[in-house]
């Protein structure tokens, strides 16, 4: 068989298997109806013969029981198999009474399958001491069977055969319980990763808006600062010249005031423990990208800076902006694409709009768990949904890694 037709029957049996399982879970008592019918099929010889046939290795001693008898045995050893999963020990122990009275009054009846399929039911659905015992039982009524109450031709043959098939049984009972255990812990293995990389992907964002709302507290506040300076300053100059635009000055400054105080108090709490980094450093912005791209070039990659359009005249919101951009970026390349790679930055301004256009010649870029993006996707797109942007981020199509960023220059609007 070539390797084409093993994989389709492979793939045959699969598909086979997942919709006997998905009718299974629909209608589960249908499973278990087809076998009593076809265990009842098997046992229809039995009732024409009148128990008078041979066992299955050479001939038994004759039984003359009524056809009733032998309709009431068979109908014992078949009807536990409704109860098989459910109840597996109990329906195995009923199979076995009755087995027990089958073999006292000398028939050994084609029914007798069930005992085969209670001890794999056993061994599938109950618990191992139950399997232990249910094993040992099933042993010790075959032993009685064939060296006691029904002795045939070739007993001892016969009985290392049945105790093989027993043992056969049982396995393949483990051997389904084993399977369904190791797809149970799969699925649940599966579940779990995908609630973590929820879970990080919301911590990677709530992170990452954290530290932007706290650029954008010091952004905030200092222009407003600045803004409060000028008024209170324009208030003075305009008094002292007996102007009638000071008092309307004054009320400026004091609403700046006002705001600026009810932005601390709104947005502090997201500030952390200032550091010489966080807090009492100014932010940065396009004149620091040179100094940026200086210290990725000395690791190694061949980096070339070009920018468009009147860049220096953006906010430093925006600018602030732009600057992590391509700080993540960058920091992607090298991380991913190793230092032997060359990437290009451009900056261009038009109209208001920004675009921010990073590449690179890595070769790979590996994705994190169960195929998640990466934190630096997730901050890179946090902040340019505050300048209402686009992201477009993903491999070239002539090699290398793209991100490319649209900011539009105002906030994006508040959801209502």
């Amino acid at each position: 068989m070539s390797d084409s037709a093993a994989t389709n029957a492979q793939a045959r049996l699969l598909a086979a298997q997942g919709w006997l399982k998905r009718a299974d879970e629909r209608r589960p008592w249908a499973l278990d109806l087809a076998l009593m019918l076809l265990v009842t099929g098997a046992s229809v010889h039995d009732l024409v013969a009148g128990g008078r046939d041979q066992g299955p290795f050479g001939e038994l001693g004759k039984a003359d029981l009524p056809v009733w008898a032998l309709i009431a045995l068979t109908a014992g050893m078949i009807l536990p198999l409704w109860w098989r999963r459910r109840r597996p020990v109990t329906a195995f122990g009923a199979i076995v009474a009755v087995s027990l009275v089958q073999f006292g009054l000398g028939v050994w009846l084609q029914s007798g399958i069930s005992l085969l399929i209670g001890i794999y039911s056993v061994a599938a659905y109950g618990s191992l001491r139950a399997l232990a015992w249910a094993y040992g039982v099933l042993a010790l009524d075959l032993c009685l069977a064939v060296l006691r109450f029904v002795p045939f031709e070739r007993g001892l043959v016969g009985l290392f055969l049945l105790l093989g098939t027993t043992t056969a049984a049982a396995s393949l009972g483990l051997v389904v319980r084993t399977r369904g255990a190791y797809l149970t812990a799969l699925e649940d293995r599966a579940t779990r990763l995908e609630v973590e990389r929820d879970q990080r992907i919301r911590l990677t964002t709530a992170t990452e808006r954290s530290r932007v709302a706290r650029e954008m507290h010091d952004i905030v506040g200092h222009n407003l600062a600045v803004m409060i300076g000028l008024a209170d300053g324009a208030a003075v100059l305009a008094e002292s010249r007996g102007e009638r635009s000071g008092e309307p000055l004054r009320l400026i400054g004091e609403t700046g005031r006002q705001a600026l105080g009810e932005l601390r108090r709104v947005l502090g709490v997201l500030r952390s423990e200032p550091t010489d980094e966080d807090g009492l450093s100014p932010q940065p912005g396009l004149a620091d990208l040179d100094d940026l791209i200086a210290r990725v070039r000395a690791a190694g990659p061949a980096i070339s800076y070009r920018t468009s359009g009147d860049v220096r005249d953006l906010g430093g919101g925006v600018q602030l902006t732009i600057y992590r951009i391509v700080q993540e970026a960058l920091t992607n390349t090298l991380k991913h694409a190793g230092t032997d790679t060359s990437a290009t930055v451009l900056v261009d301004e038009d109209n208001g709009s920004v675009r921010i256009s990073v590449t690179d010649t890595g070769s790979a870029y590996p994705q994190g768990p169960a195929g998640e993006p990466g934190h630096g996707l997730v901050g890179i797109r946090e902040r340019a949904g505050l300048y209402g942007g686009e992201v477009v981020a993903g491999p070239r199509d002539q090699g290398g890694w793209l991100v490319d960023v649209v900011l539009h220059n105002r906030p994006a609007p508040e959801d209502r």
